[in-house]
């Protein structure tokens, strides 16, 4: 039988991870022996929970298709449904292909296992985290939590930690775009171009500086006010602090980690698809909340276009005022996420 499957090229973003374990979903279901498959994909440390595929055994409704490596034909997603179809006596079971490199399988089963199915406990997200760090340094902190289901200073602290890794002087985010660590030469250059030509747009200068809009933005206001485009803190980091060999600021975000629209809307993807916070009325009601900043991201032009011209200043006051809030939330999360949780 000719299988039909799904390819990925080896250096995909992690956004192109994610699109691709939502295409697997189209892919065509082809009916597999179970004696020619094998599992060595898992990020599962503690392997297959006999309880759990027990339960998936007892169900009479037909379970969704496992995902398998077709090269190796190793289990990428599913092992608790083979097990299940094993308990049930059953010699074949349905699944999907993914052709691609072993590297890109793993990272596969990260993605999917995070996402979907029995949740990951957190110390197979850590591990997973720490695997696809080693795998794709290049790829930023915010890219590799995304697919881990961790948070990205957790995977700041992680890469931290890590011996023996790459220096690589730009990080890929979630749209696939690499910006650079430091952006000290960047400003640099877009300081000249501000100077060379005051009315270049923002998007303009970004694009030939290597740098951000925002930080463009930024660079613009600096030098409006007679200061140094790049602010003294960057200066010291680049001349060879820990922040700038880790290419950190303080707290460990990545500095050039500007969030596009695109990059938001992934993120909230992301979320939406994690059953721990489907599964609870809190977690239903915060993805309410995101789902009306989702819109925000996508679709602010056409809003602002078909606003009554009375409402505007109205809604810029009230948008401001959330924005204060929002960002004050964003730090609150950030606390919260180095405390213990509550008891359970």
């Amino acid at each position: 039988m000719t299988h039909q499957t799904v390819r990925v090229h080896h250096d995909s973003s992690s956004e192109r991870l994610l699109a691709l374990k939502d295409a697997l979903g189209e892919a065509p279901v082809e009916r597999v022996r179970l004696a020619d498959l094998t599992a060595s994909f898992t990020p599962r440390s503690g392997g297959v929970d006999g309880e759990w595929a027990l339960a998936l055994a007892h169900l009479e409704s037909e379970l969704p298709p496992i995902v398998v490596h077709r090269p190796t034909l190793s289990v990428i997603d599913g092992l608790h449904r083979l097990r299940a179809a094993r308990l049930k006596g059953r010699t074949h079971i349905a699944a999907r292909f993914f052709d691609g490199s072993r590297q890109d399988a793993a990272l596969l089963a990260v993605a999917m296992n995070v996402a979907q199915g029995r949740p990951l406990s957190q110390s197979d997200r850590v591990a997973a985290a720490e695997r696809i760090v080693a795998a794709r340094p290049q790829w930023s902190d915010r890219a590799i939590a995304v697919v881990a289901g961790l948070s990205a200073k957790k995977v700041s602290e992680l890469r931290a930690r890590m011996e023996g890794l790459p220096r690589c002087e730009r990080r890929v985010g979630l749209d696939g775009r690499a910006r650079p660590l430091s952006t000290v030469q960047g400003r640099e250059l877009a300081g000249e171009l501000l100077r060379a030509d005051p009315t270049a747009s923002l998007r303009t200068i970004a694009r030939r500086a290597g740098i951000s809009p925002a930080t463009v933005a930024d660079v613009r206001d600096r030098l409006l006010r007679g200061d140094d485009p790049v602010p003294p803190r960057q200066r010291g980091l680049a001349a060879g602090g820990r922040g700038a060999r880790e290419g950190r600021e303080p707290g460990g975000r990545d500095r050039e980690e500007t969030r596009s629209a695109e990059e938001l809307v992934t993120l909230f993807e992301a979320l939406r698809r994690d059953p721990s916070l489907r599964l609870n009325e809190m977690g239903r009601s915060t993805l309410r909340m995101l789902e009306a900043c989702a819109l925000l991201a996508r679709d602010r032009g056409r809003i602002i276009a078909n606003l009554p011209p009375h409402c505007t200043e109205q809604l810029a006051e009230l948008m401001r005022g959330y924005a204060e809030l929002c960002q004050e939330f964003a730090e609150e999360l950030s606390t919260s996420a180095v405390r213990p949780g509550p008891a359970r």
